[in-house]
């Protein structure tokens, strides 16, 4: 009977053990689980970001384009150590990009209008060359990642010709 019951103790105090080992397991897999998910989630919204500032700097391309090729006179650039101001001349109004503190802007003086076209831009560029009798201007965009370890920079470039002299 006394062995009977030192039998019994023994199985009881495996199991006590092997839920202790079960416990320690479901944590480190739960540690592991959660550590991979917020590593997803984290990456997730930096393609969301990225895919969002892709979208917003293609927009403000075509809109540039557009005035370019609406432009009724010379386009004018002004150039200084820390800002960029294109001015398009379309009709009676003028259309003005500048290029300062890391922001994009589109303004029409005359009708007091002002936007904001891209927020955290690292460099921006407009050139013009004469091309056939033709005016074609490029502009050079890059914008600034969000992340430090990113290693594909966002860079951008548009062309577009002046179709009225």
């Amino acid at each position: 009977m006394k062995l009977c019951a030192n039998k019994r103790s023994h199985q009881t105090g495996v199991a006590l053990i092997e839920c202790l080992v079960y416990i320690a397991v479901f944590a480190l897999l739960m540690g592991g689980g959660t550590t991979a998910f917020y590593f997803c989630w984290d990456h997730t919204r930096a393609v969301i970001f990225t895919t969002n500032e892709i979208q917003s700097a293609l927009t403000a391309g075509e809109t540039w384009r557009a005035d370019v090729r609406a432009a009724s006179g010379k386009i004018s650039i002004q150039t200084t150590t820390t800002s960029e101001t294109v001015t398009i001349p379309e009709g009676s109004k003028n259309v003005v990009y500048r290029f300062a503190d890391g922001q994009l802007f589109r303004e029409i003086p005359a009708q007091n209008h002002s936007r904001v076209l891209l927020d955290r831009v690292k460099a921006s560029e407009i050139t013009s060359a004469a091309r056939d009798g033709v005016d074609a201007w490029r502009w050079e965009l890059e914008i600034q990642p969000r992340r430090k370890e990113t290693h594909l920079p966002l860079l951008f470039t548009f062309e577009a010709a002046q179709t009225k002299p």
